[in-house]
């Protein structure tokens, strides 16, 4: 496909291109919704905080989620409730640091969790190309906490890291792995 074909195509199309392993089509997905939701981001915290986090958190689980995508509703709405889920997910990790009494004084949120749904095999072998291509350790922490579920703290006690170490490097483990991914194959062809 020529580049001005992808920047015309619809959502719809380069989902279906991107689900058929086209990188180039994720990456324009990408380029088209990353500023919008980062935004979004921004605005719920309240300033940058843990936005480009959330950014890239967002967009590692609408790739392994693709293969869910309903092309009867528009591209926007599933991603943005990717991106309204993730950031549910990220006030509940916030809430488990506070007290008992702060937690009470919180309103629960009962939205679903998409790291809970489980990946079909075409998908999931995608990911593991990327995933091969991570150190060990970046691997490792990836799998950990986006495959398995694992929190931060647990990651911490099972590896036997500080807590902070461990959110420095799931966070370069998802900057390298968002790279990747976005990048595509244009790494292997270099």
């Amino acid at each position: 496909m020529e580049i001005a074909d992808y920047i015309v195509a619809d959502d719809r199309r380069l989902a279906a291109l991107a689900l058929d392993g086209d990188d180039t089509a994720f990456e324009y997905l990408f380029d088209r919704y990353n500023e919008a939701i980062r935004r979004l981001f921004v605005q719920r915290l309240g300033g940058p905080g843990d936005a480009d986090d959330l950014l890239q958190e967002t967009f590692i689980k609408v790739y392994i989620n693709l293969h869910r995508y309903n092309p009867e509703y528009t591209f926007g709405q599933w991603i943005y409730t990717i991106a309204r889920n993730t950031f549910v997910d990220y006030v509940r990790r916030r809430q488990d640091d506070l007290s008992i009494d702060d937690r009470i004084a919180a309103p629960a949120s009962s939205a679903p969790n998409p790291e809970e749904s489980v990946i079909n095999l075409q998908q999931r072998t995608q990911i593991e190309h990327y995933l091969d291509r991570l150190t060990p350790r970046y691997r490792q922490l990836i799998v950990m906490r986006f495959f398995d579920g694992y929190s931060y703290e647990e990651i911490a006690t099972k590896l036997e890291l500080p807590l902070g170490t461990v959110k420095t490097q799931i966070h370069r483990a998802r900057e390298k792995m968002c790279s990747l991914i976005t990048k595509g194959e244009e790494e292997s062809n270099s």
